[in-house]
């Protein structure tokens, strides 16, 4: 088992009811905003719920985060937290309002170029540098409610980009999973495949000692099978809506990526699909995902088998068992309602790869995965393969 140390100091608050809770989690006196996304928390009845919790204190609110949070629609909430003297943030959403708002806590106080942030990929480890901040999720699908790491895109140079740092962990997050219920099936199907795909990435390398990383791991893959293809066509269900958010909230909080070789490149590739086509993230993951499997095939072998045969019960040889197990991803990808290939959510892809491949370069992205053995022409094999 690789050296790791785990630290993530996040309340999590689990359960129907538990948005009555904000007041009490929330620092007395404090001057908030609360960020949003689309204004779907209007509809649901969360942002009722949020208010009622924070009618004793100062509120102010910004909305408008985009599904893939813009650096620049960002930055209007930095300058209304300065002009304000903003104390908390309350991010009211899914992933993406949660990194938003974690890159605002860290762009506050910054002193330089915010996009520094992202483009030299800096950490923040000093607690008093950051605006604190809570979240209500109101769409399971990152984990970002539970880990301190974010994704932001830049439009002028449609560069998607991440932050983190132990400073940027959540207070507390509430999680009421009954907030799904008036979720489109788009995003249940979404948050379904982000969840099975983080695993994925922590899991899917090459074997290793850490035996019981991988049997934590395999119990959300095994789970998220079970539970996928009926929480999206039944959210109302507490039992699946429960075990759905929880389970999501487990594949990216860090406990199963410590002591373990992580791939990531599936996201890597991903995000420049999403950049370029506005593609939903979770629908890259399954376009690229199982063709990294297959074009990486001799790497992964050994764990793609162990895949096979622990989570999906297959037998055969091991090159059998691996292939089935890349065919069952697949079919499970499809039960759920994704498509995955780029052309069946795209038109204009056929100088993907060159672009792609380009924008790495740039970057001195020249070897990823677990091995660093993913080269630019391994990239581009994974792409073509995914047209």
């Amino acid at each position: 088992m690789l050296n790791f140390e785990l630290y993530n100091p996040v309340n999590y608050v689990f359960g129907k009811g538990q948005i009555a809770k904000i007041k009490d989690l929330v620092p007395q006196k404090s001057k908030i905003l609360i960020t949003y996304g689309g204004g779907s928390i209007f509809k649901n009845g969360v942002h009722d719920q949020v208010k009622k919790a924070l009618k004793d204190f100062e509120v102010i609110e910004f909305g408008g985060i985009e599904p893939n949070p813009h650096f620049e629609t960002l930055m209007k909430a930095v300058a209304i937290i300065r002009e304000q003297k903003i104390d908390f943030i309350l991010a009211v959403g899914g992933g993406s309002v949660i990194d938003g708002t974690k890159f605002i806590s860290a762009a506050v106080n910054y002193d330089g170029d915010a996009a520094d942030i992202l483009r030299k990929r800096i950490l923040f480890k000093d607690v008093t540098k950051v605006v604190p901040f809570g979240t209500v999720l109101t769409l399971p699908a990152t984990g970002s409610e539970m880990n301190s790491g974010a994704v932001v895109t830049i439009a002028a140079t449609q560069e998607k980009l991440t932050l983190g740092g132990s400073a940027l962990f959540p207070k507390f997050s509430i999680v009421d999973p009954t907030v799904i219920t008036s979720l489109p099936k788009r995003q249940l199907q979404n948050g379904v495949v982000d969840a099975f795909t983080h695993v994925m990435e922590q899991y899917l390398t090459y074997t290793h000692d850490a035996i019981l990383q991988d049997r934590l791991a395999e119990s959300i893959l095994q789970t998220l099978i079970e539970i996928g293809p009926d929480v999206v066509e039944n959210p109302n269900d507490y039992k699946l809506a429960s075990n759905f958010v929880w389970c999501a909230t487990m594949a990216l909080n860090g406990l199963i990526q410590k002591g373990v070789p992580t791939d990531w490149a599936t996201h890597m590739i991903g995000h420049e699909l999403t950049a370029l086509y506005n593609i939903d993230h979770a629908r890259t993951l399954a376009i690229i995902g199982p063709n990294l499997y297959k074009v990486m095939f001799e790497t992964k072998k050994e764990k793609l088998a162990q895949y096979g045969k622990r989570v999906w019960n297959l037998s055969g040889t091991e090159d059998e068992i691996a292939a089935n197990a890349i065919e069952k991803t697949v079919s499970f990808f499809h039960t759920l309602g994704m498509k995955t290939k780029l052309s069946e959510n795209t038109t204009d892809f056929t100088k993907t790869a060159d672009f792609i491949i380009n924008r790495f370069e740039e970057r001195g992205w020249k070897a990823l995965g677990e091995k660093q053995n993913i080269t630019p022409e391994k990239v581009r094999k994974i792409v073509e393969l995914s047209y």
